[in-house]
C-alpha cells in the first residue's frame, strides 16, 4: 500500500512562496505519474500539476502555469511543488496523488490520497 506524507503548507501573504513536499513509499514508482491536486472550501478537488517519474515531463493546470513548478527526486521518492507569486485563490488543502492519469482532457488520481497540507494565502 502506498504511503504519502505531505508537508510544507502554511500561511503566506499575497505574492509569497511556499514549497510543498510529498514523500512516497510502498511501491516502485518509475512507471507512474505523481501529481498535486487541491481542494478549496466548498469546491471540488482540482488538478494542479503532475510529473512522470521516469521522464520528468510535467503538466500544469492553466491557473498555475508559470507560477508553480513540480519536480521530483527519484532517489528519495519525493515530489515537490514550488509555488511562487501566490494568490488568495490558491488557498486550499493540497493533496499528493500517486497515480495520475489523463482521461480525455482531464487529470484524475487512480491511487490513494495523502492527508493533505493546508495552504493559506492572505491578501
Amino acid at each position: 500500500q502506498v504511503q504519502l506524507v505531505e508537508s510544507g503548507g502554511g500561511l503566506v501573504r499575497l505574492g509569497g512562496s511556499l514549497r510543498l513536499s510529498c514523500a512516497a513509499s510502498g511501491r516502485t514508482f518509475s512507471s507512474y505519474a505523481m501529481a498535486w491536486f487541491r481542494q478549496a472550501p466548498g469546491k471540488e478537488r482540482e488538478f494542479v500539476a503532475t510529473i512522470r517519474w521516469s521522464s520528468g515531463k510535467a503538466y500544469y493546470a492553466d491557473s498555475v502555469k508559470g507560477r508553480f513548478t513540480i519536480s521530483r527526486d527519484n532517489a528519495k521518492n519525493t515530489v515537490y511543488l514550488q509555488m511562487n507569486s501566490l494568490k488568495p485563490e490558491d488557498t486550499a488543502v493540497y493533496y499528493c496523488a500517486p497515480d495520475a492519469r489523463m482521461v480525455g482532457s482531464s487529470w484524475f488520481n487512480f491511487g490513494s490520497w495523502g492527508r493533505g497540507t493546508q495552504v493559506t494565502v492572505s491578501s
